[in-house]
C-alpha cells in the first residue's frame, strides 16, 4: 500500500500543479492569439508564440505588394490593399508620381481563403486606399486625384461615394473609429498645418481637437471609454525629419488638449536597417485596455543612424543619409498613465536597441513590438503586458526584417 502524502508535501504538489496549469494556459493563449506583420512587401500571419507562420500568396497578376487593412466585426474577413509596381523612382519624384500607382482593395476571408475585389464600381481614381471600415456595410477610402487627396464614404462595392472631406482642405489620414462606431477621429494635413479633428462617420458635425501652425499633430486613436483622442505633437520646424514627438491626448468634444510628455521623447519617424534593408514609417502611441498608453521613449542622448538630409529634394519619401557611426542609445517601450503622467519602462536592453510599434492584444494579456539594432531590420517580439517573458517571434522573410505587427480580433466563430 503506497504511503500517504503529508500535508506540506501535498501543498507543494498542488502548487506545482497549479503553476503547470497556469503555464499551459499561458502557452495556449499565446498559441491562439494571432498577428499580422509585413516583410519585403509581403504579409504574413503568425501566432503570438511564433507558431503557425503563414505567408499570404494571392494569385493575382500584376500586384507588387500586399498589406492588411481593417478587420470586419466577424474577426474572419480582412480588407487588403494591393499595389501595382510603383510609378515613382529614379527621375520621378515621390510626391508627383507615387499616387499615380494603381491600387486595388480586397476582402479576404481567413477561414475560406476567398479573395474578392471591392470598391471597383464607379471608381474615382487609380490610387485609392482603405482608411476605415464604417461598420460592415460601408468603408472610408482615401482617394487621390491630381495630387489632391480626399476621404470618401462609400458602399463596399464602391457605389454611392460621398465626400467625407472636401478637395483642397488638406490630405486626411490617420483615421480611427470611436468605440460606439458613431464618430471618427482623423488628422488633416491642411494648408494651416497638421490638425486633429473628430466628426460623424459621414463627415458632418466636425470638432477641432488640436491645431497650431507651429505644431504637427499626427495620428489618432480613441480611448477605451470613447472620451479622448490620442495623438502626437512633433515640433517640425526644429525637426524637419519628424524624428521625435510628444504624446498628447485631447477631449473628443474639443474641450481639452494636454501634452503628456516633455522634450519630444517619443520616436516618431522610425528608420532602421542598412542601405540594403532600410525601411521605416510613422510610429504611433497606443492605448491599453485599462486606459494607459504605450509609446517608444528614447534613452538619454539617443541618436538615430539614418540622418535626415535637410534642404535636399525628397525623391523617395525617405531622404536620409546612413551614418551608423553616429548612432547612440535606443528606445524603450514605456507605459504612460495619462492621469498623472507617470511612466514605467517595459523593455530594456544592454547595449540599447530600438524598440517601437507597441500595441496590446485585444484581451490585454500581451504586447507586440518591433526591435531593431543599428543597421539591422526589425524583428517582431511579444511579451506579457507587464513586460515579462519577451519572445522574438519572427525576423521576417529571409531574416531581412519584419514590421507593422497588428493583432487580429478574435473570430466570433472561434476560427
Amino acid at each position: 500500500m503506497p504511503p500517504s502524502f503529508t500535508a506540506p508535501l501535498f501543498a507543494v504538489i498542488v502548487a506545482c500543479g497549479t503553476a503547470t496549469l497556469a503555464l499551459a494556459a499561458e502557452e495556449s493563449d499565446r498559441a491562439t492569439a494571432r498577428l499580422f506583420f509585413t516583410s519585403q512587401g509581403k504579409t504574413a500571419i503568425v501566432n503570438a508564440d511564433g507558431s503557425g507562420l503563414k505567408w499570404f500568396e494571392f494569385d493575382v497578376p500584376g500586384q507588387a505588394t500586399w498589406q492588411p487593412g481593417p478587420s470586419f466585426s466577424d474577426g474572419r474577413r480582412v480588407v487588403f490593399l494591393s499595389m501595382e509596381p510603383r510609378r515613382d523612382g529614379p527621375g520621378r519624384q515621390f510626391d508627383e508620381y507615387y499616387t499615380q500607382t494603381p491600387t486595388h482593395i480586397w476582402i479576404h476571408d481567413l477561414s475560406t481563403g476567398a479573395l474578392d475585389e471591392i470598391c471597383n464600381r464607379d471608381r474615382l481614381a487609380p490610387f485609392e486606399t482603405p482608411a476605415l471600415l464604417a461598420g460592415d456595410e460601408r468603408i472610408l477610402v482615401q482617394v487621390v486625384r491630381d495630387r489632391v487627396g480626399q476621404i470618401f464614404n462609400m458602399n463596399l462595392d464602391g457605389s454611392d461615394a460621398r465626400e467625407f472631406t472636401r478637395a483642397g482642405e488638406g490630405l486626411p489620414y490617420g483615421l480611427s473609429l470611436s468605440p460606439d462606431g458613431k464618430r471618427v477621429a482623423f488628422h488633416l494635413a491642411s494648408p494651416q498645418g497638421y490638425q486633429v479633428w473628430t466628426s460623424d462617420v459621414d463627415g458632418s458635425n466636425r470638432v477641432k481637437v488640436a491645431a497650431d501652425p507651429d505644431h504637427l499633430y499626427f495620428g489618432t486613436s480613441w480611448s477605451p471609454d470613447g472620451q479622448s483622442i490620442l495623438y502626437v505633437d512633433c515640433h517640425y520646424k526644429n525637426d524637419p525629419g519628424h524624428d521625435w514627438a510628444d504624446v498628447c491626448v485631447g477631449r473628443a468634444d474639443g474641450s481639452e488638449h494636454r501634452v503628456l510628455t516633455k522634450g519630444q521623447p517619443m520616436w516618431f519617424a522610425a528608420t532602421y536597417g542598412d542601405r540594403s534593408t532600410r525601411g521605416g514609417g510613422s510610429n504611433l502611441p497606443a492605448w491599453t485596455h485599462d486606459g494607459h498608453i504605450l509609446f517608444p521613449r528614447r534613452t538619454e542622448g539617443a541618436r538615430i543612424a539614418w540622418q535626415y538630409r535637410v534642404g535636399q529634394a525628397d525623391v523617395d519619401h525617405f531622404n536620409r543619409d546612413y551614418q551608423p557611426e553616429q548612432a547612440r542609445g535606443g528606445c524603450e517601450i514605456c507605459r504612460l498613465d495619462p492621469r498623472d503622467g507617470s511612466q514605467v519602462a517595459l523593455t530594456h536592453s544592454e547595449p540599447p536597441v530600438w524598440d517601437f510599434r507597441a500595441s496590446e492584444s485585444t484581451d490585454g494579456k500581451y504586447i507586440v513590438f518591433c526591435r531593431a539594432a543599428v543597421g539591422e531590420g526589425p524583428a517582431v517580439w511579444v511579451m506579457d503586458s507587464d513586460g515579462k517573458n519577451p519572445q522574438r517571434i519572427t525576423h521576417g522573410l529571409a531574416d531581412r526584417g519584419a514590421d507593422h505587427p497588428r493583432w487580429l480580433p478574435k473570430s466570433k466563430r472561434g476560427e
